[in-house]
């Protein structure tokens, strides 16, 4: 792999001070953010190959380029798994867009969201110096942990070169509950159970159901499903539900002509709106989606004034605000991380400064 990251590296240093380059792996997730629509593909993808997996040390060291899949297989075949189920949204998607990407999928309620799971990282940055943070143990005793950096950069710091997860076992046992109920009724249960000692892994409310998955040891998941009620879904049925819901194939998702798919990362006890009705709830209360008319930016202040953010997933026009503005401290902490990995703007950005 040597060959390919000089040949990166030669490509990164011949673009400092001429253009931008866009780091792409899969292109699974090409479409997130605010993408530069003149920046020019730095090709990643063959940096691919699984480096070091101990299953008894629940770590994984992958090259970037590696795809999503074929990390998930192994584990698999080890009863072992990400437990913060990454979206893939195209059998393209790699481990190393999993990470740059930041994103979690619904099970990121009960096990944590990907930085958390991020050990270390082999980076290529904007003045060709290849770096390393972290490492491949559970415990960080070096100070700040700037691997976790890279976690949601979308390639604006570096090309993630490698990358070390934490992993963890299989649950023994799963079950998947289905209520009946209003929104307000899904938001007010899911914040009363996650303050019990209950095996909660991922909740979900959409048209008038709410769906909660449990996972852990048979005896607690068993009890719990006995306390908890409702209907009970086949296994095979819960397993296409929440493989639906972390790839967003449901309806909720699915975006009419001139509409915008809305984020609203919310405290989890936000009630609900009363025009959000349609809101597909996630995380205990504590990530919503909307869809509406792309004219209506009004959801950016909505969610700041109850102590949240809200971005344009999916649907903005160009030139249309993607991210929630961010205060004068955060600004300035992104500029002088982007003066130290890369002070030239080699990587094209996609969270904006203003």
């Amino acid at each position: 792999m040597n060959a390919i990251v000089d040949r990166l590296r030669d490509q990164v240093l011949e673009a400092r001070g001429r253009r931008r380059l866009e780091i792409r792996g899969g292109g699974s997730k090409s479409w997130y953010g605010a993408p530069d629509p003149d920046a020019e593909p730095l090709e990643v993808g063959a940096l691919s190959g699984i480096i070091r997996y101990e299953p008894s040390e629940l770590v994984l060291t992958a090259y970037g380029g590696t795809p999503l899949a074929e990390v998930e297989a192994l584990l698999a075949q080890h009863r072992q798994w990400l437990p913060f189920s990454p979206p893939h949204f195209a059998d393209s998607a790699t481990i190393g867009g999993a990470v740059a990407s930041g994103l979690s999928g619904p099970t990121r309620w009960g096990h944590g969201a990907l930085r958390d799971y991020v050990l270390g990282v082999r980076v290529l940055d904007g003045q060709g110096r290849v770096l390393r943070f972290g490492g491949e143990v559970m415990k960080n005793v070096a100070g700040y942990d700037v691997s976790r950096l890279f976690a949601g950069s979308l390639g604006t710091l570096g090309v993630i070169l490698e990358v070390s997860l934490k992993v963890l076992p299989l649950p023994p046992a799963t079950r998947t509950l289905r209520f009946a109920c209003s929104q307000d009724e899904a938001i007010e249960r899911f914040n009363r159970l996650a303050g019990q000692p209950l095996p909660l892994s991922a909740s979900v409310w959409w048209q008038g159901e709410s769906t909660l998955r449990l996972a852990g040891a048979r005896a607690a998941v068993e009890a719990a499903a006995t306390r908890l009620g409702g209907e009970v879904l086949p296994e095979e049925a819960a397993r296409v539900f929440w493989e639906d819901v972390r790839e967003q194939r449901l309806p909720a998702w699915k975006l009419q002509e001139g509409e915008v798919l809305w984020r609203l990362a919310l405290p989890p006890t936000t009630p609900a709106w009363a025009d959000a009705e349609d809101a597909l709830v996630e995380w205990g209360g504590g990530l919503r989606w909307l869809r509406r008319p792309a004219a209506d930016d009004s959801w950016f202040e909505r969610a700041r004034a109850v102590g949240g953010h809200a971005m344009r997933w999916r649907g903005a026009r160009t030139g249309e605000r993607v991210f929630a503005p961010r205060g004068a401290a955060e600004r300035a902490i992104e500029a002088r991380l982007k003066v130290a990995f890369d002070p030239d703007g080699v990587f094209a950005r996609r969270l904006p400064l203003e």
